[in-house]
């Protein structure tokens, strides 16, 4: 898939891959893993992507904190923990970003057919710009990193208030599925069926009958049981193309 590039009014650059804007309307993925480029095109981050280049889905992305200038990726946490330290709004300012851009590309959406999906960090941002982006129908995450607190990059520290849980009430009434390892202690598998537990309860609160909200658990694979093989990005993505194509 040919991958192109844009920029909003604001200058944010988005990068997309699929039909043409000139196609007009059509249904929407926005998906993060790392940069922008290498969310759409670096194997095996971009597997979603791949899975997705015969349909008519657009894919957007953009590069998330800590993936610029190609920094090294697995120090992408550790970017966020300084520059929080600092008192840059790292994850806020990053998040309005997407909301903008999605702002401004609403006319090549069809209504009820966009979705957001992560891979770890990314699942994180997702849920975030989610949180504020109701327009979004559908979340999807693979092994999402829920609680940052728990990371080790922010252990012994109070970054306590961008954990995902405080999102619930804000996130109960999408349609959301996630996948994690049975023993990811990079992201911690119990956070992640803790916050399950949490939106479904908001739902319940919120007055939504059996809402749509499924974590699916698999064996851990690869370093910390944080990996995700092909069969479960394969099974996201039959996920997505069955809601957004009907």
């Amino acid at each position: 898939m040919t991958m192109q590039t844009l920029e909003t009014p604001v200058g944010n650059r988005v990068y997309y891959v699929g039909p043409s804007l000139d196609a007009g309307p059509k249904p929407t993925l926005f998906y993060f893993a790392l940069s922008g480029e290498d969310s759409l095109q670096r194997d095996p981050f971009n597997q979603p992507v791949q899975f997705l280049k015969e349909s008519p889905i657009r894919i957007f992305s953009m590069t998330i904190p800590g993936h610029e200038d190609n920094l090294p990726p697995e120090n992408a946490i550790r970017v966020w923990a300084e520059k929080m330290a600092k008192g840059e709004a790292v994850i806020p300012h990053f998040v309005g970003c997407v909301k903008e851009a999605i702002t401004f590309l609403t006319p090549y959406f069809i209504p009820g057919k966009l979705a957001i999906a992560g891979l770890s960090r990314g699942a994180f941002i997702a849920c975030h710009v989610a949180a504020i982006c109701p327009e979004i129908s559908y979340i999807l995450g693979f092994a999402p990193l829920t609680k940052l607190s728990y990371a080790k990059e922010f252990q012994g520290t109070c970054e306590e208030s961008l954990n995902l849980e405080h999102l619930s009430a804000k996130l109960c009434d999408r349609t959301l599925r996630f996948y994690i390892g049975n023993l990811d202690t990079r992201v911690g598998t119990e956070h992640t069926f803790s916050l399950i537990q949490k939106l479904a309860k908001a739902a319940q609160e919120a007055k939504i009958r059996s809402p749509p909200i499924e974590l699916i658990i698999s064996p851990s694979i690869g370093f910390q049981g944080h990996g995700t093989g092909p069969d479960t990005f394969q099974n996201g993505v039959d996920y997505l193309k069955a809601r957004l194509l009907a």
